[in-house]
């Protein structure tokens, strides 16, 4: 028999489940937290001009045991986050602390109460570590100086390395670091006097080792050598030695390169003005080489 809705008075009603505040019945798929980030979407950010600020805050004895961070991380006082939620103003960050647990979820509070928009690595750095996601060794970087920046320093009229390194430093390193460019005979000096890190000069720790050009050696020793950077790693080496036939695009980015170079009399100007250049190879890298144009 139905009443005058349609309804089957005989049949059981089927009901839609009720949510209690944030918690939801079995059998029905959980929302990610929008306070929550997981490892596999971080890692798409990853390297990206646009990418948020990644902020560090685990113990100092999981550090100690760890002292690798994810790249361009900072390290932070969990302790201190009120002070320094400040730097972080109109900017997105993602914090993570050890499991992605009450330091990194007490700081991102922190950092929302301050009017940024923060979020926590789900499971945190042990997740990351798991996933088999890049991490940037510090034991080879010189301290943040007072402003919160590593300082580099190399050689004038940069063509193609000290364009290339100084985009790899900024996307997976530091993005906010500093580059100086000098005379080829004061590198070492200024580096001394400036306390800056030296590289793709004779002396330095970051330069050519053999058939690897200075680019090969900071993606080795800093812990970045996943298969995009690789990739790349293979087209700049070819541009940069003249070895064209390591790549078909080492030409290409040679000649730009090149043009580059004559665009621009400012060393920072031809950096700023190359850096999408690296930012579109490295997508290339990442996710378009099967493509062709049809």
């Amino acid at each position: 028999m139905k009443c005058r809705h349609g309804v089957d008075r005989d049949h059981p009603v089927r009901r839609q489940p009720e949510h209690r505040g944030h918690v939801l019945p079995l059998g029905v798929d959980a929302v990610p937290s929008p306070s929550q980030i997981a490892v596999p979407q971080l890692s798409r950010l990853i390297g990206l001009p646009d990418a948020p600020a990644i902020v560090d805050v685990r113990a100092e004895e999981d550090f100690r045991a760890d002292p690798r961070l994810i790249p361009t991380a900072r390290r932070h006082d969990f302790r201190a986050a009120e002070s320094w939620a400040i730097y972080y103003a109109g900017r997105s960050v993602i914090v993570v602390c050890q499991r992605g647990l009450k330091l990194s979820q007490g700081a991102a509070a922190w950092l929302r109460h301050a009017g940024v928009s923060a979020q926590t690595l789900e499971g945190g750095h042990e997740a990351w570590c798991k996933a088999g996601q890049p991490l940037v060794r510090t034991d080879r970087l010189l301290p943040f100086d007072e402003a919160g920046r590593t300082l580099w320093v190399t050689r004038a009229r940069p063509k193609v390395i000290r364009i290339a390194c100084p985009w790899l430093i900024r996307r997976f390193v530091d993005s906010h670091a500093v580059f100086l460019y000098v005379a080829p005979s004061e590198v070492l000096a200024v580096a001394e006097r400036f306390n800056a890190i030296p590289f793709d000069v004779d002396g330095a720790f970051w330069t050519d080792r053999g058939e690897k050009c200075t680019f090969d050696v900071m993606i080795e020793e800093l812990g970045l050598d996943t298969d995009v950077l690789s990739r790349l790693a293979r087209i700049i080496r070819g541009a940069d030695t003249g070895q064209l036939e390591l790549s078909p695009q080492s030409a290409g980015l040679l000649a730009a390169s090149l043009g580059y170079s004559r665009m621009h009399r400012d060393d920072l100007a031809q950096l700023d003005a190359a850096m999408p250049l690296y930012d579109a190879l490295s997508r290339w890298c990442r996710d378009a080489t099967d493509e062709t144009h049809t």
